[in-house]
């Protein structure tokens, strides 16, 4: 890889790390904590925070995609370049896995923890409130449909410049208030993958759910908003923008 490409996949990795880290860590560690426990709403703005703090720490390096569904759905939306999908979405796995592994440590530090379902993704049995899979399917595809839809609207010509990381992070938040009891929230492959690699085999054959369908809700939010906002040429999503909204 090029230079510039490196520093953007690095920012992607220390992104994804700081997200699956966050908020897999407010709900692993604070969620259920005895009587002080932040519960849903506290883990909904735990992985809001982390988008928000990354995108202006380094989205104005790689664009602040921290996803791959993100990735493919700014792809689609002509916001990616082709030769920095495959590295972002690289970087991406690799930083949630990581971020996954210093989780698993610092948790496993308490005499008798067990994972559980290790903040992981599921349908059927493994939902939170024992959601089907046609149910956790629609809901994936629509919720991520919905956050590209919401991050090329922000970053687009016209819209507010330099604010696009906040609109962003409380669309995560409303997105986990939402779902957090069907899937326990995916509409990120990278996340996903890192906690079930820890939770063990039955999270991880479901996993195919949890890249699938927050993929074809990106792209297809990306398509739709190639034709909705003006055309441009092809251009790298900036969360954080230096000069005029894209």
């Amino acid at each position: 890889m090029d230079h510039d490409t490196t520093r953007r996949a690095t920012a992607e990795f220390f992104g994804t790390f700081w997200l699956t880290f966050g908020g897999c860590g407010a709900a692993v560690l604070s969620a259920a904590f005895p009587e002080l426990g932040i519960g849903f709403l506290g883990v909904a703005f735990a992985f809001g925070l982390t988008v928000l703090t990354m995108a202006y720490a380094v989205g104005h390096i790689s664009g602040g995609h921290f996803n791959p569904a993100v990735t493919l759905g700014l792809w689609s939306a002509g916001r990616c370049a082709n030769q920095h999908v495959l590295p972002y979405i690289i970087a991406q796995v690799m930083g949630a896995v990581v971020g996954a592994f210093v989780l698993y440590v610092i948790a496993s530090g308490k005499t008798g923890w067990v994972p559980n379902g290790f903040a992981s993704n599921g349908y059927g049995d493994l939902s939170p409130g024992k959601y089907g899979v046609a149910a956790c399917l629609i809901t994936e595809l629509l919720l991520t449909f919905f956050f590209i839809f919401i991050i090329v609207g922000t970053t687009s010509k016209g819209a507010a410049t330099g604010f696009a990381g906040i609109p962003i992070g409380f669309a995560l938040v409303l997105i986990h208030l939402i779902s957090i009891p069907v899937t326990n929230t995916s509409v990120n492959p990278a996340r996903s993958t890192g906690p079930a690699l820890f939770a063990g085999g039955e999270y991880v054959a479901q996993l195919w759910l949890f890249w699938l369908a927050p993929i074809v809700g990106a792209m297809a939010a990306g398509a739709l908003a190639r034709w909705l906002y003006e055309p441009a040429d092809v251009v790298d999503t900036i969360v954080v923008e230096k000069g005029a909204a894209i």
